[in-house]
C-alpha cells in the first residue's frame, strides 16, 4: 500500500518527505497551502486529524502525527535504514536530537516569529528570546565541530529532524557564516539528492 503524506507548504512534513526519498519508498503527496494572510493551514486538513496540523501520514494501516513519531515509525519499518548508530554514545546522540529538535530548538523560533508579529509591542522582548536561542545556536556549533552529523560519523534521521530548526534559525534567528559548522552541514543537507527529490514532490520550500 503507497504511503501517503498529507503535507502542508513550508511545514515540518517537509523533512518526511525527504526521509522517504532517502529510503526510497513510494508515496503520494496530498497538498495543501497555507492561507496568505494568516499562514495557517487550511479548514481542509482537519478532515485528516482534528487538529488540523501537518504532517499526517497515513501508512500500513495507521494514521500516523507528530514529526518525531513518524520519522520513528518508517525508520523502524525499513528495518532501521538511518536509525542509530551501532555505538551507545551514537545511539544517545541520535534519540537524543530526534527529541530535541522540536522540544528544545522550536520553541525559541516560535516565540522570535510571535514577538515579530507583534511589532513594536514585541520588540522588548526580542533580545531576550534572541539570547535563548543563540544559546541553542552556539552549543550546536560546538556539536558539528567534532563531528559531521549529528549522531556521529554517520547520516541518520536525525540529521532530518534537525533540518527545520537550523533552516528555521538561518531565515529568521541569526543562524549565519559566524557559526560555519553550522552552515556547512545545511548546505550539505540541502545538496543531499533526496532532498532535493523532496522538494520536487513538496513544491515551494521557502526554506531551502
Amino acid at each position: 500500500m503507497t504511503i501517503i503524506v498529507h503535507h502542508l507548504n513550508n511545514s515540518r512534513s517537509q523533512r518526511i518527505l525527504w526521509l522517504l526519498e532517502e529510503l526510497g519508498e513510494p508515496y503520494d503527496v496530498r497538498r495543501y497551502e497555507r492561507d496568505r494572510k494568516t499562514m495557517r493551514a487550511p479548514a481542509a486538513l482537519r478532515a485528516v486529524h482534528p487538529l488540523g496540523r501537518s504532517p499526517v501520514v497515513e501508512v500500513d494501516g495507521h494514521r500516523l502525527i507528530e514529526t518525531g513519531a513518524i520519522m520513528d515509525y518508517l525508520v523502524a519499518r525499513a528495518g532501521n535504514r538511518f536509525g542509530p548508530p551501532a555505538d551507545a554514545q551514537g545511539a544517545i546522540r541520535y534519540r537524543q536530537f530526534l527529541h530535541y529538535a522540536e522540544g528544545s530548538m522550536m520553541p525559541p523560533l516560535l516565540a522570535l516569529l510571535v514577538v515579530g508579529k507583534l511589532g513594536l509591542l514585541g520588540r522588548p522582548a526580542r533580545p531576550t528570546v534572541q539570547r535563548m536561542l543563540d544559546d541553542h545556536l552556539d552549543w550546536l556549533e560546538t556539536e558539528l565541530a567534532s563531528r559531521p552529523y549529528f549522531a556521529g560519523d554517520a547520516f541518520t534521521a536525525a540529521d532530518m529532524m534537525m533540518s527545520f530548526p537550523l533552516e528555521a534559525s538561518r531565515s529568521r534567528g541569526g543562524l549565519d557564516q559566524s557559526r560555519p559548522s553550522l552552515i556547512r552541514w545545511l548546505d550539505e543537507m540541502h545538496a543531499r539528492p533526496a532532498y532535493q527529490a523532496a522538494l520536487a514532490a513538496g513544491g515551494p520550500y521557502a526554506y531551502a
